[in-house]
């Protein structure tokens, strides 16, 4: 006979497995260019976290991403994940490049980078990918803005005309910097996109601000949102990760009918 903790391991991976067959896992997380609460620089650490949340899209913030005097963080995630790559840099010398990044278990069709630098402040930019989720091709917007309120109205004005019409289903997701729940930056978003949940995930030693967002359009396809918290995730950076799970389109048409 199969002793009946067998059983229920098999039952659990069964329920695991039509669960990820119904939706998408799509996280953000802004990696601290790797270096934790300790103060350590450890992308392997980081690379554990990504295995924890098990997404099928990851969209990265502030990832060292190589030159001639940098670590390519990206690289080492590449490497324990198995997923393909897509670097998005917005500071690009031969010394370094650092900036965002896409990891996904699905075929990317087509990349874009916006450059969302404003006058002098710090480079900002936004990775566009096409990214084919099983035979539905979503629009991928990774992106991190930048930390004045002027700055952030001006950027998301300059995602929201990249828009084609008509337009893929997007997913619009990173490290948005605004710390007003009813910021200028988020009404404005909401005219483009339903409004979704502001989860808590910096900082990660006493959480008060919802600085990560994931917007979905259209919105009913977004299922819930998540804060990736457990003991590995509060150290490896000063941000948790979050995370969307988003219809697939065959399970959003029966939920409709």
């Amino acid at each position: 006979m199969t002793p009946m903790h067998e059983n229920e391991t098999v039952i659990e991976r069964k329920d695991m497995d039509e669960a990820r067959a119904r939706e998408l896992r799509i996280a953000t997380y802004n990696l601290h260019g790797a270096i934790g609460i300790d103060g350590k620089f450890a992308p392997e650490r980081i690379g554990e976290v990504l295995a924890e949340i098990d997404a099928d899209i990851f969209a990265l913030q502030e990832v060292p991403l190589g030159g001639s005097g940098s670590p390519d963080v990206l690289d080492v995630l590449q490497r324990m994940t198995n997923l393909h790559a897509v670097a998005g840099p917005t500071l690009d010398t031969p010394a370094r490049r650092y900036g965002n990044a896409v990891l996904t278990r699905y075929p990317v069709r087509a990349v874009r980078t916006l450059d969302l630098s404003f006058r002098s402040r710090e480079p900002r930019g936004a990775l566009d990918a096409d990214i084919d989720c099983g035979g539905e091709v979503w629009r991928v917007v990774a992106t991190h803005l930048g930390l004045a309120s002027s700055e952030r109205r001006a950027q998301v004005e300059q995602v929201l005309q990249s828009f084609d019409t008509p337009a893929l289903p997007v997913i619009l997701l990173g490290d948005l910097n605004e710390w007003f729940v009813y910021g200028r930056t988020l009404r404005r978003l909401v005219t483009r996109f339903h409004r979704a949940s502001a989860l808590r995930t910096f900082p990660t030693r006493y959480p008060l601000f919802a600085l990560d967002r994931i917007w979905v359009h259209p919105g009913e396809r977004l299922m819930r949102v998540d804060v990736h918290r457990t003991r590995l995730s509060r150290i490896a950076s000063d941000h948790y990760p979050l995370i969307a799970h988003i219809a697939h389109r065959a399970c959003a048409s029966s939920m409709q009918r």
